[in-house]
Parts: structure tokens; sequence; C-alpha cells
């Protein structure tokens, strides 16, 4: 791969800059705050974009660099790749996504992956290298190297973990410490205490213990719903009844009042034939009195010849006559006076006469008050009859009146309390619609009635509720009804101490509901926890296969390709460098001897990582990438810089080679050995 050419509209300190590289080395020159280090983010964040983290600086790339006037915050790269293939990647740096033109300018942006953290992929795709890869090996930065051993140290570790793993700033030993540190912390083991799986081994077994009743818990439950769904089904049944009993009550109301009002018509019969009795016991007297008026009128002749045979009436009268002839006689005798004999005389005749008229006279009398009262009685009688006649021709109209009304009554009756029958039969036996089942009083008659058309003739569910149907006494339904309102209550009780003790057992089921769900947390957490164990367990293998299966087959070409480039770029000084566990980065010196690099010179350590990268070049990519190096040098002499130099001419051709420097030295080295080069000043 080859960079052919750099625009910066502004980027930092750099503004409307344009550069061209070709396919060689190319020295970019500047002082010191010129903008080289500027330049070399700049390349690397058209490629792979800017971040606006800070990822452990004190300040992120994309605040670093932002311009502060607000001009164009953007550039582009031409680059070629191996192939021939020309592109060109246009970036505004406050977007995440960059614009890809091929070599007709044609935008194939939308031909490679967008990952949604790091946007655009065409530079990984295009090449195969991520960010970290392009700076750990690529990419050098200007380094500030501190001389003290442990800054020492820290170099020669970044390049024991490059050599190990890949990645200068990964270390084999220390990622497995890390993840035996993560297994301890995130999980934990049988021998630990406080860790998570200790914490959730512990807690299962809390919780194995309190569901060990669920089981008889379960039961008791049952059997309190089941409780309660009988005095449920007792409680709407003794409703039902209640009900039933209402509305007998009802009916039996209502039949007595229809009955009180037959009973108008009942005592207007029982007054008239009480009138009749009396009228009769008048009669019966009447007939006696004229049985007696008849007796005297066939007596009455008898009466007669009392009245002419009376020897009382005859011997008075007869003595009267006596002494009236005496003393007529006397008179005639005795008496001066004629005139008194005379008229005593006369009296005699009178007397006679007067005898006879009242004798008479009372006859009359005693024939005339007889008739008379005959013709009285027959009169009462014949009127006594025709009142009897009226009244019983009444009394049997209101006695069919009243036996017909007492018929409706009582089938009226009878058919609402059938209707009842069925009503409650059904309602009781399907829990069916109170309205369902009456019946249509308009169809019904004495045919249908005696048909059962419309009576089921069902039994209810229980006897009593037969037993009320025959109750007809209003005090006697009262007492039913006190009863079932009793029982009512009762019922009413029973269901509020059994939903007492169901809140109860709802508060409890909730409990243990809740322990169970915690119990499936904590066997799914143990569950992830011992499959998070199983991959920590398989990581740790498989990084330690891989470290050992990279020490078998690539290491061991790492290092001899590492330790040609050493013994190049050192001049033959150190004919021999491998990567050790322990020490880091071992070289051989002249006289055989293995030491670490650590206790060499800043100089030296510096060739050694530079070998390091170079000799990583061709693994990490099948693009023969640029090697971009800034201020790489420092701390080389002018020999090891000449080293270098030819080095870099002579064995890198493949390799497009940027150096960033703020020195003369490279540029007076590569033209006294007529090594050709781009020279490009900031």
């Amino acid at each position: 791969m080859e960079i052919k050419n750099i625009k910066i509209n502004s980027y930092g300190i750099l503004k409307e800059k344009e550069i061209n590289l070709k396919n060689n080395i190319n020295i970019i020159y500047g002082k010191n705050e010129s903008g080289k280090s500027t330049l070399l983010n700049f390349i690397k964040n058209i490629f792979y974009g800017i971040s606006k983290n800070k990822n452990g600086k004190e300040i992120s790339d994309y605040e670093k660099y932002t311009p502060w006037e607000g001009e164009n915050f953007s550039g582009k790269i031409k680059y070629q790749l191996n192939n021939g293939d020309e592109f060109e990647v246009y970036r505004d740096l406050h977007k995440k996504n960059p614009k890809i033109f091929n070599e007709n300018l044609e935008d194939i942006s939308d031909k490679f992956k967008i990952d949604k953290k790091d946007g655009n992929q065409f530079f990984t795709e295009q090449t195969g290298v991520n960010e970290q890869t392009y700076i750990s090996t690529i990419m050098s930065a200007q380094k500030e190297v501190i001389l003290d051993k442990s800054s020492q140290n820290e170099l020669v570790q970044r390049i024991a973990n490059l050599g190990n793993t890949g990645d200068e700033a990964l270390s084999f030993q220390r990622v497995l410490d890390r993840l035996n540190k993560r297994q301890l912390e995130e999980v934990g083991t049988n021998r630990t205490q406080d860790r998570p799986i200790n914490i959730l081994q512990k807690r299962k077994n809390e919780l194995d213990v309190a569901l060990k009743t669920e089981k008889d818990f379960l039961e008791g439950k049952e059997n309190l719903q089941e409780e309660k769904s009988m005095i449920m089904k007792n409680l709407e049944q003794e409703k039902n009844k209640n009900n039933l009993i209402r509305e007998i009550e009802k009916i039996i109301k209502e039949k007595n009042i229809e009955l009180e009002k037959n009973n108008l018509k009942i005592k207007i019969k029982n007054d008239n034939e009480e009138k009749i009795k009396k009228i009769k016991d008048e009669k019966n007297n009447l007939n006696n009195n004229l049985q007696n008026l008849q007796n005297k009128l066939e007596n009455k002749n008898k009466i007669k010849d009392e009245i002419k045979n009376s020897k009382k009436e005859k011997s008075i009268f007869l003595i009267i006559f006596i002494l009236i002839i005496i003393l007529n006689i006397f008179n005639y005798i005795f008496n001066p006076i004629k005139i008194l004999k005379y008229i005593l005389l006369i009296f005699i005749p009178f007397e006679f006469l007067i005898y006879f008229l009242i004798n008479k006279n009372k006859k009359i009398k005693i024939k005339n008050e007889v008739e008379k009262e005959e013709e009285n009685i027959k009169k009462e009688i014949t009127g006594f009859n025709s009142q009897i006649n009226l009244l019983e021709t009444e009394i049997q109209k209101l006695q069919d009146e009243i036996q017909l009304e007492k018929e409706k009554i009582i089938n009226k009756i009878e058919i609402k309390k059938q209707e009842l029958k069925n009503k409650y039969y059904y309602l009781n036996k399907y829990n069916t619609s109170e309205n369902k089942f009456n019946i249509n009083k308009d169809d019904i008659n004495e045919n249908n009635m005696n048909n059962n058309k419309y009576f089921f003739n069902n039994e209810i569910n229980s006897n009593d509720y037969n037993e009320l149907f025959l109750i007809e006494d209003e005090s006697k339904i009262e007492e039913e009804l006190e009863k079932s309102n009793k029982k009512i209550m009762e019922l009413n009780l029973e269901l509020n101490h059994i939903q007492y003790d169901e809140k109860n057992i709802l508060e409890k089921t909730e409990e243990i509901i809740s322990l169970k769900e915690e119990k499936e947390d904590v066997d799914e957490k143990l569950s992830l926890l011992e499959e998070k164990n199983k991959y920590f367990q398989i990581t740790k293998e498989l990084i330690e296969k891989a470290y050992k299966k990279m020490k078998n087959n690539v290491t061991p070409k790492f290092t001899q390709n590492l330790s040609n480039i050493a013994q190049k770029i050192s001049n033959g000084k150190y004919k021999k460098v491998s990567i050790n566990q322990e020490k880091g980065l071992v070289v051989e010196t002249e006289n055989g001897e293995y030491i670490p690099v650590g206790i060499l010179s800043t100089g030296t350590i510096d060739q050694l990582y530079l070998s390091l990268r170079l000799s990583m070049l061709d693994e990490i990519s099948k693009e023969k990438m640029p090697i971009i190096l800034d201020e790489a040098f420092a701390y080389y002499d002018d020999e090891r810089l000449r080293n270098i130099l030819l080095f870099l001419s002579n064995e890198c051709k493949d390799h497009q080679v940027i150096l960033f420097t703020c020195h003369y030295r490279e540029r007076e080295i590569l033209e006294k050995e007529k090594i050709d080069y781009n020279w490009v000043e900031l």
C-alpha cells in the first residue's frame, strides 16, 4: 500500500496543507511544534476516524485537533493498494463516517461494513489492520524517553508483549492474571466466601429450606379453596332459598289478600244464611201460631157449643132470671106502685134480649179475631217464604261465585308456586337465569295444567325446598325466613373467616411466589456464573494453547526474523534476539551471553524496539503497509542512524517509508549514501 497524497483543510495547527508522497523514503521535516505529530494523527484519523473519548488522556483527539475558528475540520488522503486499485477517502471529522471514492470518483462508501461505534470499516476490510494494530506496528508516534530504569523496563515489557501476543500493550501473563482476577471477582470459587457464586449458593440453600414447606402449604391452600367453594355454594343455595321463601311469603300474602276479598262474599253469604235462619225461625213461630189458630177455628163449634151449653152461664142466667121473676112477683104483690110493677115486668124480655145479644156478640168477636189473625199469619208466612227464596237464590249465587273465585285463587297460587319450583330447580341445578323459565300465564288453562304441559314436576334440589311450598301460614313462613337469614349470616361469617385466612394465604402465596421467583433468579444467576466460569476456564485454556502454539510455531520464526533485523541494524553486534516470558526481550552478546534488554542503553532498546516492529510488518496484513516513524531516531548516534537508513532502503523496498524529523541528519546520510528520497518540509 502507498499513500500518494494528503490534503488537509483544517486539522489542529495545520491548515490548507497538501503533501505528495512517493513510494520510497519520504522525509517530512519540521521544527518542533510545526505539526509533525499532528500530521501523523491526521493520517490515522482519516483512516479510522477521530475519537471524542479521552481514553485515559487529559483531552480527546477531537477536542485537541478541532479548529478554534470554525474552519473546515476535514481533509482527504489518496492511496493505492498493492493490486493497483486507487482510492480517495474524504472525511468531515465532525461526522462519524467518511466518503470513499474509487479511481473513477464513484462513491463506494456503502460497499463496506458500518460499525455502530467506530463507523465505516473500509480501511480494516481493505488491509486487515485494525486501529490498535496500526498504532502498535505501522505508526510509531513520538515518545518521551525517560532514562530511568523503570521506563526502560516498561519499554522492554512492551517489546516482549508485542512479541508474545501481537500487541505491545497486551501481556500474556497479565491477560491470565486479569482473567484470574476477574474470575475471582465476578465468579469466585468453593474456597472463597464473599464472592458472587458463594453469596448465590448460600442464598440458594436458604431458599431451598424456606420452600421445603411449600407442598404442605399448597395442600392447605387447596383445602381452604375447597372449603371456600363449598361455603360459597351453600351460601348461594341459601340465598336462593331465602329468595324463594320471600317469594313464597309474597304468594301467601297475595293469596290471603285474595281470600280476604273472597271472604267478604262469604260473610255476605253467612249473613244471608243467618237471615234465612231467623226468617225460618219466625216462620216456624208463625206456623205454630197458625196451627194454634187453626186449632182454635177447628174448635170454633166446640166453643159455640161451650157457649150454648155452658152450665155456669146457664146457671147464672137462670139464677138471675129466677131472681128477676121473684123480684117481679114480690114487686107485683107487695109494691103499691104500679109503675114499678110494670117496669120490672117489661125488664124480663129485655133480659132475654140482652143475654142473647151478649152471647151473639161474643161469638162474632171471637170469629173475627180468629179469622183476622189467621189472615195476618198467612201474609207473614207468604212474606217470609219470599224472603227465604230470595236469600236462598242470593246465597246460591254467592256460593257459586265464592267457589269459582276460590278455585281461581288456588289455581293462580299453584301456578306461581310451580313457577317458583321450575325457576329454583333450574337456578340451583344449572345456574340458569331467573327469568328463563317463567311460564306464560295466558297459555295456562285447566287442561294444560292437568296434562302437565307447562309444569315440569321436577324435584327442587333439597326436601327443605319442597316443604316450603306446603307452608300456608304467614307466621310459619316468617319463621323459615328468620332461620334462612340466620343461616346466611352464619355462612357469611364463615366466608369472612375463610377470606381472612385466604388473605393470609395470599400473602404467604405471594411470599412463596417471590421466593420461587428469587430461587429461579438465583438458579439462573448461578447457571450464568457457572457458564461464565466455564468460559473463563475455556478462555484461559485457549489462551494457553494459543500462547504455546505461538511459542512453538510463530515465535521461533518471529524471533529469527527479529534477530536478522537486529543484527543488520546493529551492524552485527546483536546476532540473536528472543522473547522470554519472565525477562522479556533477551539478546545474545558477542561473547555468547544472554542478557535482558533492560540493562542496555536507551539507543539500543530503541533499535531493538524498531526491529520488533519491522519484523511484524509482513505478518499483520496482506498489504505491504507503510512504515511511519515520528522522531524514532532521537537517541541514535550517527552510526546507528546510518545503519537503520540503509536497512530501510535495502530491506524495506516493498514498503513506503515516512519519517518525521526535526533534524537534517537523515537527509545528509541519505544524500551521502546516494539513497533516493522525497523531501517534504512543513
